[in-house]
């Protein structure tokens, strides 16, 4: 087939829905309210571990409007089935209004039904519950470790111990918290024994077969309902308990429930990116170039399940040639909820330690950082043996470098100053894996010339309304405008997680392969039609455009989609497209080169910073606006994680000391500099069909090692946690 005009894609398209959202007619799953919906409020346990010894709800049972008090008392046996179709975690997941044992603090241990959000809310304030407390640990430093999980090649410590540079370096990463803007919220409906919620969540399917196995029905019963998600970055992408709380209160009292968590709810109701120490020591030659190096990390988990992000030990094992590489990751399980993804997982991480370290390793040797990094720049990935797809590491160092001024940096740190402040330059690789998983989409292309594209996919703010109707318009030769695209529902066709750099590659060729299949119906449907002008032609030199098919080169020689549909007594054509990842070949990682600029308060050590840039590698761009919508947002969330972000436990009793915006801080206006992104031209076409490598994950990869080097190089002071704070400089 000749290829199609490629009139969408690349463009910077403003978002589809965008008008709704700013008038507010777009209904996030807390909006809905379904007729005779009641308010649910839940009562969070304070305690980190032991038992409930008594629970009194006379007072909020008396009051005005309560329809229910459900716990552990009164709550039915809920069958709990597997669930393979989840993050599925080793353990077992919280089991809800079960028993009477307390595994962390804030668990859900009551939950109140009543007419009104305000009579929930105050009922479930005069719920009195004692407990016995049992020795509890929620100090990743002083709790007892898993057994790792190991890799290794060649011999790291011989080549350690043999070489002429070595350095020996812990790091230590706060927990954080995800915070987007909208509140985890549900509404559950039963109609006999169909269920139907409405829900905020990355993945319905993933709601709907939890809530089918937690209540042992038939996952088909289940309808969930999400087309507007208010950000998340990890934390909607599995079913939280609080659904099963909304769903069991609605069936216990007869009619709709609505339940929004409180933001301090947000601490401890769904998960977080869980702490971490790492030490990392690192062997080189006198040229910088590295021999060994070796891993050792810890990382929080619950006790009740295992989560380790699969990713923190890649990074590792194949961003610079290194012969000799030893891992070992132990999870430690302590009373606390259970941690999640969040932005970036596992890679961003990682970078923090891997790249401070590299530049820890370049000021020693006194080399350049780029170039220390160029010097160890790999020919094929190291770990799996394979020819990358591609990698244009060393372009996104070189253009890099000269857009951001590199060039005029002083190397030695604390030299250059402006008045009081000190300023530095830093700079940090990101990598991230490029992810695919099968997806279907339905089209459907009317005679009017206009289309409907489904899938099941979601859109938690990097735009696949908008970026999935430029890959309809242009495979099936109409203008954007013409596309609806559809989301969010488990009625649609299945596809995978919204997370993960995944969507666009998954779904964005699923839907090219759909509408590739129309527009080939039509083009087929006209060679073969005696009344049409492009009877006869070759069905490969057939193409479309602005709604019209013709041949390529001839422009006089078409006709509509109206005109063809129309006379053949055709309503619409429609076809299902599907995509499933072809087994790997090649390693397939998207990649960036992060630049910043910082000033530090010579006598307060206070960090502000200037300005920032990344370079990327991501294949195909399909649509410049939302990337660096995409770009400025991973920005600023690893300016986030390098200066402000870190939750606060008290270990005594496991509370989370800042559970909240005014004192958990994330960047606002005020902390946000210039910022600017450039995506390298090109297409990785190993990847998927449509060329794409994603990049949503690894624009947050490299941001907070860059800074904490730009912060060295500005002070000559090296910190080596996260988040770095004033005192830290004083």
């Amino acid at each position: 087939m000749s290829p199609q005009p490629q009139a969408a894609v690349g463009r910077p398209v403003s978002r589809v829905e965008g008008r709704l959202k700013v008038t507010g007619q777009a209904k996030y799953a807390a909006d809905q309210t379904a007729s005779g919906t009641a308010h649910a409020a839940v009562v969070d346990s304070s305690i980190a571990r032991g038992r409930i010894t008594g629970l009194d709800t006379a007072a909020a049972e008396a009051c005005p409007g309560v329809l229910r008090v459900i716990s552990h008392r009164n709550a039915p046996t809920l069958p709990y089935l597997p669930n393979r179709g989840s993050l599925n975690l080793p353990g077992e997941r919280l089991h809800v209004f079960q028993d009477d044992r307390v595994l962390f603090h804030g668990q859900p241990v009551a939950v109140v039904v009543a007419t009104t959000l305000e009579a929930a809310q105050h009922a479930a304030s005069l719920v009195h519950v004692q407990y016995t407390a049992e020795p509890s640990a929620t100090d990743l430093t002083s709790a007892p470790a898993d057994e790792p999980t190991t890799y290794a090649r060649g011999d790291a410590a011989a080549a350690l111990a043999s070489a002429a540079v070595r350095l020996d370096l812990t790091y230590r990463l706060s927990r954080m918290h995800h915070n987007p803007m909208e509140p985890h919220a549900i509404v559950t409906r039963w109609d006999g024994a169909e269920l139907t919620v409405w829900d905020k969540t990355q993945w319905v399917q993933s709601t709907r077969d939890e809530l089918a196995a937690v209540f042992g029905i038939n996952p088909a019963s289940v309808r969930v309902i999400s087309p507007y998600v208010g950000g998340a970055f990890g934390n909607a992408a599995r079913c939280w308990p609080h659904a099963t709380i909304a769903a069991l209160a609605a069936r216990e009292a007869g009619r709709p429930v609505k339940l929004v968590l409180t933001r301090r709810q947000l601490y401890f109701g769904v998960g977080y990116r869980p702490a971490y120490e790492y030490r990392l020591s690192i062997g080189s030659d006198l040229q910088g170039r590295l021999t060994a190096s070796v891993h050792d990390l810890r990382s929080e988990t619950s006790r009740y399940e295992t989560f380790a992000e699969r990713g923190v030990l890649v990074p590792g094992r194949m961003l610079y040639t290194t012969p000799n590489v030893t891992q070992s990751h132990r999870t430690v399980p302590l009373d606390v909820n259970t941690p999640t993804p969040m932005r970036g997982p596992g890679y961003s991480t990682a970078a923090f330690p891997i790249e401070s370290a590299v530049d820890e390793l370049a000021h020693e040797l006194g080399i350049d950082p780029i170039e220390l990094r160029r010097r160890n720049e790999p020919e094929n990935d190291q770990a799996s043996g394979l020819p990358f797809s591609t990698r244009r590491l060393r372009e996104c160092y070189t253009v890099g470098a000269r857009e951001f001024g590199w060039n005029r940096r002083n190397p030695k740190p604390r030299t250059t100053r402006d008045g009081d402040w000190l300023i530095g330059m830093g700079v940090a690789t990101a990598v991230y894996d490029t992810l695919r998983a099968p997806a279907q989409a339905h089209v459907r292309l009317d005679a009017r010339g206009t289309a409907v594209v489904e899938s099941a996919t979601s859109d938690m703010g990097p735009g696949t309304y908008t970026s999935m109707s430029q890959v309809a318009a242009d495979a099936l030769g109409i203008d954007v405008p013409q596309v609806t695209f559809r989301l969010g529902d488990t009625t649609l066709p299945q596809a995978p997680v919204h997370g993960g750099s995944l969507t666009m590659a998954s779904i964005g060729s699923t839907v090219q392969d759909g509408c590739d299949r129309v527009r080939q119906q039509a083009i087929a449907l006209a060679v073969g039609d005696e009344r049409s002008p492009l009877y006869g032609a070759d069905p490969a030199a057939v193409v479309v455009y602005d709604g019209r098919l013709h041949v390529k080169g001839d422009p006089a020689r078409g006709e509509t989609y109206r005109q063809l549909l129309t006379r053949n007594d055709r309503t619409h054509l429609e076809a299902t497209g599907s995509y499933t990842p072809a087994q790997s070949r090649a390693s397939m990682h998207a990649y960036g080169a992060v630049f910043a600029e910082v000033a530090v308060d010579a006598r307060l050590g206070m960090v502000r910073v200037r300005r920032m840039l990344g370079v990327y590698d991501a294949g195909r761009i399909i649509s410049p606006k939302l990337a660096d919508s995409q770009a400025i947002g991973g920005m600023v969330g690893g300016i986030g994680a390098a200066l402000m972000e870190h939750t606060v436990t008290d270990h005594r009793d496991g509370r989370i000391v800042n559970a909240n915006l005014a004192e958990y801080l994330v960047p606002v206006n005020a902390d946000v500099p210039a910022l600017k992104a450039i995506y390298l031209n090109g297409r990785d076409d190993q990847a998927d069909p449509i060329g794409v490598k994603g990049l949503g994950e690894v624009v947050l990869v490299g941001v907070a090692p860059a800074v904490a080097n730009a912060v060295f190089h500005a002070t000559g002071r090296r910190v080596r946690h996260l988040p770095i704070a004033p005192e830290d400089l004083l």
